[in-house]
């Protein structure tokens, strides 16, 4: 394994980590919420009186940062070296996982650890496991 020297950001990623941990945190105080996008999304699929509001303009922050973003400076070209099928057969595997974790790796790995949850730390390890397990093998033992 090399690192590519001119893309390696070590700033930029720690300022957008600091950001994600300074709006976590803002958001528990605040609102006394865990933002965990599958517990935002899940809430706006089953609709509680008074909940829609915050959970719709979470989710348009979310879609909406990069579009604001795309008028200010260049998207960078996502390259996804997978056919349609494995993204469709990936997206429901990371579906079911939330489900069975209860919880994404938003919700567990970015709010439930700063909680010191010990699920959390349990999720977390699962699902980092399962990504290193997933790579290992994909790459190096089946060789795509």
């Amino acid at each position: 394994m090399t690192i590519d020297w001119n893309q390696f950001t070590p700033w930029s990623a720690l300022a957008g980590g600091v950001l994600i941990g300074i709006a976590a945190a803002m958001f528990l105080l605040l609102n006394g919420r865990i933002a965990g996008i599958s517990g935002v999304i899940g809430g706006l699929l089953r609709p509680v009186r008074g909940d829609i509001g915050w959970r719709a303009a979470f989710v348009l922050g979310l879609v909406g940062a990069p579009l604001a973003y795309a008028l200010f400076g260049q998207l960078p070209t996502p390259r996804v070296d997978a056919g349609f099928g494995a993204l469709v057969a990936a997206g429901l595997l990371v579906g079911v996982g939330t489900r069975y974790g209860s919880g994404c790796t938003s919700g567990h790995g970015v709010c439930g650890l700063s909680r010191l949850s010990p699920r959390s730390l349990a999720a977390t390890l699962a699902f980092m496991g399962a990504g290193f397990a997933t790579v290992f093998v994909t790459r190096h033992l089946l060789g795509l």
